[in-house]
């Protein structure tokens, strides 16, 4: 019986801890907004991406310039943390038409 309600506890805290980080992944523009704050907002003040010189002046050119500086800091990103940002970034500062991976034309 205490054999059977430890493991019970022992799931419960398993799946305590792991549920957030499987529903923030849900969240697409909340992971893009954490991975730009704690990575890249210490060198990148908003007078970055309104300045007229900027690099990112579509939705494709938005993805390489995030795929450019997370390569340059030294972080692994995977494609879904480059568009998860680049969403974050899009939609606070950039408002580009979203091309999706099937090349069509959506929301930002």
């Amino acid at each position: 019986m205490a054999r059977s309600i430890k493991l019970i506890l022992a799931t419960c805290l398993f799946w305590g801890v792991h549920a957030p980080a499987h529903a923030q992944a849900t969240h697409s523009q909340t992971r893009g907004e954490m991975l730009y704050s704690t990575h890249c907002s210490a060198c990148h003040s908003e007078q970055v991406h309104w300045r007229e010189k900027k690099l990112a002046t579509d939705w494709n050119s938005l993805i390489v310039q995030v795929r450019r500086w997370q390569v340059n800091i030294g972080l692994i990103w995977s494609e879904a943390e480059i568009e998860d940002t680049a969403r974050y970034l899009n939609g606070a500062y950039y408002r580009f038409p979203v091309i999706d991976t099937k090349g069509s034309t959506g929301g930002y």
